[in-house]
C-alpha cells in the first residue's frame, strides 16, 4: 500500500501561516506540524512508501521532509501550474507511481490515530464520514446508497453525510477511479476536483463509508480551524 498525500495547494485562506511555507507545514503541538504528524501515525501503521505532490515553495517543503528522517520512502512530485489547477491534475502529474492499494489523504488532514488504524486496516474501500457531524455547507459530503458510497462533493445533500477526504482503495477500485482522472486532464478539465471524476465512475466501484463519528479527523482550512484543531490536541501554540 502507497500513502498518497495532496500538497499542491496554496492555502490561501491561512494567511500568514503560508506566507514561507505550505500550509502542512503549519505546526499544530509543540512537537508536530500537519505533515510531520501525517507520516509519524503512517509509519507507525507500517506503511513504508508515500507519494507527496507539491506546489509552492518545494524546495523548503522538501527539504523539510527529508530531514523528519521517518523512514519512509518518499517520492515527491511537483505540479508546476498547482495556481492554475486542482489536486486533480497534481494525482495525474503523480499517476505512474500509484499502481497499487493507496491510502489517500490531503495534505491538510488532521486525524486520531484511531481513525487511521480504523481506515488501514479496513477490508476493502473505504472513506471516512461522519453520522454525527452535521452537514457542511461547503465542505465535502458523501451520499450513501445501499450501503455504499455513491457521490462525493460539496453539492451534495440528500442521503448524505459530512466527508472527509480520507480514503483506503484497493488497488481495482483505485485503477477505476485514476482512468477516470486521467480521462479528465488530457480532455483538459483540471480546475475541479478529483472527486468529480470519481462521480462519473462510482457505480463500478465498491466504496464504504467508514464513521468516525466525533472522533477527530478533519481539515485545517482557515485559521479558525487551526485554532480548534490545536484544541482537540490539547495545544495551546
Amino acid at each position: 500500500m502507497i500513502a498518497l498525500i495532496l500538497n499542491s495547494g496554496l492555502g490561501k485562506r491561512m494567511g500568514s501561516y503560508t506566507k514561507e511555507h505550505p500550509k502542512c507545514m503549519t505546526e499544530i503541538t509543540d512537537k508536530d506540524t500537519i505533515i510531520s504528524r501525517q507520516l509519524r501515525l503512517l509509519a507507525k501503521m507500517g506503511i513504508r512508501g508515500a507519494v507527496i505532490t507539491t506546489g509552492p515553495f518545494t524546495d523548503v517543503f522538501e527539504d523539510y521532509v527529508r530531514a523528519l528522517d521517518t523512514g519512509l520512502d518518499i517520492s515527491f512530485v511537483n505540479n508546476p501550474i498547482y495556481d492554475k489547477t486542482n489536486y486533480i491534475y497534481s494525482i495525474y502529474m503523480a499517476r505512474e507511481l500509484l499502481d497499487d492499494d493507496i491510502l489517500l489523504m490531503h495534505g491538510d488532514l488532521v486525524f486520531d490515530e484511531t481513525v487511521l488504524e480504523g481506515i488501514y486496516g479496513f477490508g476493502g474501500s473505504c472513506v471516512a464520514v461522519s453520522s454525527t457531524l452535521a452537514l457542511p455547507e461547503k465542505d465535502f459530503k458523501a451520499v450513501i446508497e445501499g450501503g455504499k458510497v455513491t457521490k462525493v462533493g460539496i453539492e451534495f445533500f440528500d442521503n448524505a453525510m459530512a466527508c472527509q477526504p480520507l480514503y483506503r482503495l484497493d488497488r481495482k477500485d483505485w485503477k477505476i477511479w485514476l482512468d477516470a482522472i486521467v480521462s479528465f486532464c488530457e480532455a483538459g478539465t483540471t480546475s475541479c476536483y478529483a472527486e468529480n471524476a470519481l462521480n462519473l465512475v462510482a457505480d463500478k466501484t465498491n466504496i464504504i463509508p467508514y464513521d468516525v463519528k466525533d472522533t477527530l479527523c478533519g481539515e485545517i482550512d482557515n485559521e479558525e480551524d487551526l485554532m480548534n484543531i490545536r484544541a482537540r490536541l490539547g495545544e495551546t501554540l
